[in-house]
């Protein structure tokens, strides 16, 4: 068993979740009128309401122990203060580096990293500002209109999913599209709209080496130079974030148009970085800059607050308390606000390629949960599809609401509507409906037969992340919310969150492949199941 286990913090919450094993939320409420006051917290614009979930103050408390006994505060200063506590790769995790505004100093080997970050920011606002004021122009000589990264994982996923959130900040003139499918698909669709005389190429890679981006990268180049018909001119149409310059160099890609980020910076972190390239220009710098205050302020928040009133540190816990005290497995991310339909796409890499780990910082095998499987849709949509299985089936799932008051298209008055399905969904998970409220509400219309079928046992437990409209100062602060939440989770599981060999046995696997489907390697020391897929492939072909 685990120290993390074996800790008193530990086994006093096994022992309190048998206490509250059978308890209600409703009763919950009818005991507390001010429930929701003493459950809720305000901050960065954001209205956290946890009073929805299976929990008490003795609750907190306990999970704060926990925390306290894992060493968060600890590990929270080392995080800020550039100490190497990626332990597996011998590097910081300093994402929050990236939007610090206050630029205060931030150490790593000794050195100020700030001055290099502010050159970095400096590099790309001169380069926005030439692409959306028509001053960078293609080889042909007509101002750039189409922007398309190319990119995998947090090289596409953040920054796709914050330039689709922030839509009515895009500049008029701009179009941005995201390519990071091997299936050369989703690369031929973008092409078959965007004109090669106007279009520009952002390679996002850190190393200039990612299959699945080169991939792409060199089939966007060979059609640029088809219609092109000069070599000079991916000077023109292709630039690079990346630490490889000299392979950027080879791609015929000029130096200067390469913006530079550092090894302290994680993929699933890097929307913050020069990887946020793609937002920045779509939606400008003062935004983009806006978006890393917005960050920054939460960070703050999470640096300096007390784990009582730490947004970030209570829900975090709150999903501890539900995957190890509750044996929950998955997580919902609900947002019912249409601009961030792709968050739940974007957290699932965030969580499950941080926390999804099996052994301890020290190697050793843990016997717990230590990450949810995340997932989610825009809310009203779900509404149609899973929300059945929220509040019938057989499944405790943890859901997280975030929830606007003002929609992005606020003309056409549907936001009252919107907010009373949010609410309603809540309360209802909450409340349920049981036997005496069925035959009141139904009444003549019950069929005795179908009771049970009409009956919801409720006590499902939610968070409601709340805010007026969504901005980029909101958004940045609700990211680095659940960046913190990340962190708080794994301090408690004992885990490094900022690795991710995980992802690497498939792609090598992959690299062995090639050859033979290329027909170029003896297929005879590969499993069955792999000779008789190969040779269905080459059956095919």
């Amino acid at each position: 068993m685990s120290t993390q286990q074996q800790s008193p913090a530990w086994k006093a919450l096994e022992v309190h979740q048998q206490a509250l094993a059978d308890t209600q939320m409703r009763d919950l409420f009818a005991q507390n009128p001010q429930r929701f006051a003493h459950f809720s917290l305000q901050v960065c614009d954001i209205l956290f309401d946890y009073s929805k979930n299976r929990l008490t103050a003795e609750t907190l408390a306990l999970l704060q122990n926990l925390a306290r006994a894992s060493g968060l505060e600890m590990w929270r200063e080392r995080m800020f203060n550039g100490a190497a506590i990626n332990n597996t790769e011998k590097r910081a995790a300093l994402h929050v580096a990236l939007r610090n505004r206050s630029n205060r100093p931030i150490l790593v080997d000794g050195k100020d990293v700030m001055p290099e970050v502010n050159t970095v920011l400096e590099k790309m606002r001169s380069f926005c500002q030439r692409v959306q004021e028509g001053e960078w122009l293609g080889h042909t000589g007509k101002p750039i209109e189409s922007i398309v990264n190319i990119g995998i994982g947090g090289s596409d996923l953040g920054p796709k999913m914050v330039t689709e959130a922030l839509q009515n900040f895009r500049h008029p003139r701009l179009h941005t599209y995201f390519d990071s499918n091997l299936d050369a698909a989703q690369l031929n669709r973008i092409l078959s709209i965007v004109n090669p005389e106007t279009t520009l190429f952002i390679v996002a890679s850190k190393t200039f080496s990612t299959q699945e981006t080169l991939t792409n990268a060199r089939s966007a180049r060979q059609w640029l130079l088809e219609h092109l018909q000069d070599e000079t001119a991916v000077r023109k149409h292709f630039v690079a974030v990346s630490t490889h310059t000299q392979r950027v160099k080879e791609f015929g890609i000029d130096p200067q148009n390469m913006f530079e980020f550092w090894d302290w910076v994680g993929g699933r972190y890097s929307l913050w970085s020069a990887i946020g390239l793609s937002i920045a220009v779509t939606i400008g710098m003062d935004n983009y800059l806006r978006l890393l205050s917005g960050a920054h302020q939460m960070d703050e928040h999470f640096r300096t607050e007390p784990l009582e009133r730490n947004m970030p540190v209570l829900l975090g816990l709150i999903g501890v308390w539900y995957s190890n005290f509750w044996n929950t497995s998955t997580q919902a991310i609900l947002p019912y606000d249409y601009a961030l339909k792709l968050l739940p796409f974007y957290l699932q890499q965030l969580e499950m390629e941080s926390n999804g780990k099996r052994v301890t910082r020290d190697g050793v095998p843990v016997e717990y949960h230590t990450c949810p499987v995340v997932w989610g849709t825009a809310g009203n949509n779900g509404q149609h599809a899973y929300y059945q299985l929220l509040h019938q089936g057989t499944q405790l799932i943890p859901a997280d609401f975030i929830v606007a008051i003002k929609s992005q298209a606020h003309k056409y008055g549907h936001q009252n509507p919107v907010l009373a399905n949010a609410l309603a969904q809540t309360r209802a998970l909450m409340l349920g409906r049981n036997e005496a409220e069925t035959r009141a509400t139904l009444g003549d219309a019950l069929d005795e037969e179908y009771l049970p079928h009409r009956l919801f046992p409720g006590n499902q437990p939610s968070n409601i992340l709340m805010y007026d409209r969504l901005t980029p100062e909101i958004l940045g602060s609700l990211i680095a919310l659940y960046e913190h939440k990340v962190f708080v989770q794994s301090v408690c599981w004992g885990i490094n969150p900022f690795d991710q060999w995980g992802v690497e046995l498939g792609k090598q696997m992959a690299a062995e492949l090639l050859p033979a489907l290329e027909g170029e390697a003896n297929v005879g020391s590969y499993d069955s199941s792999t000779q008789g897929l190969l040779a269905f492939i080459r059956g095919l072909r």
